[in-house]
């Protein structure tokens, strides 16, 4: 669904313009209705709301009562915001989002099928150099065989 990675700007008042190739995608999917929350590996993650329903009940039917699982709620969910794109195609990415991915002006916005993560545009770049650097020792044994 969303692939391709954009550099973009974030403007004075924390808000990131949706390149036009997935505006219309987003319209008719979702009325523009997104959900933004925190990853754990520092960046953001922007779902269509009806791709983020399901994990988010899936997440949230499991125990309580595991410390780990508790945690994992606590971080998703608990970062998880309901946004609006405008009628710009821009969406606001809240203060708090904002500063727990270091987003600052320049960011990346990087499709990874049904959602998009969002980068700081220096962070974005070392995972990149990481991933230039691997060789087929370095990819985990579900990728064995795989090829491009």
């Amino acid at each position: 669904m969303f692939q391709g990675a954009a550099q973009l700007n974030l403007d004075g008042k924390g808000r990131l313009a949706i390149p036009a190739r997935h505006r219309d995608m987003l319209l008719a999917h979702c009325m523009g209705q997104l959900v933004l929350t925190a990853d754990a590996d520092g960046c953001l993650l922007l779902y269509p709301q009806p791709e983020w329903q399901p994990i988010r009940e899936k997440l949230m039917q499991l125990s309580a009562f595991n410390p780990r699982i508790r945690a994992l709620q606590r971080f998703l969910v608990g970062h998880a915001e309901d946004v609006v794109m405008d009628a710009a195609g821009r969406v606001l990415v809240s203060p708090t989002l904002r500063s727990y991915a270091s987003l600052d002006k320049r960011v990346m916005l990087v499709g990874q099928g049904n959602k998009f993560e969002i980068w700081d545009e220096a962070r974005w770049q070392a995972q990149y150099e990481k991933l230039a650097g691997f060789t087929e020792g370095d990819l985990p044994p579900e990728l064995a065989g795989f090829t491009l």
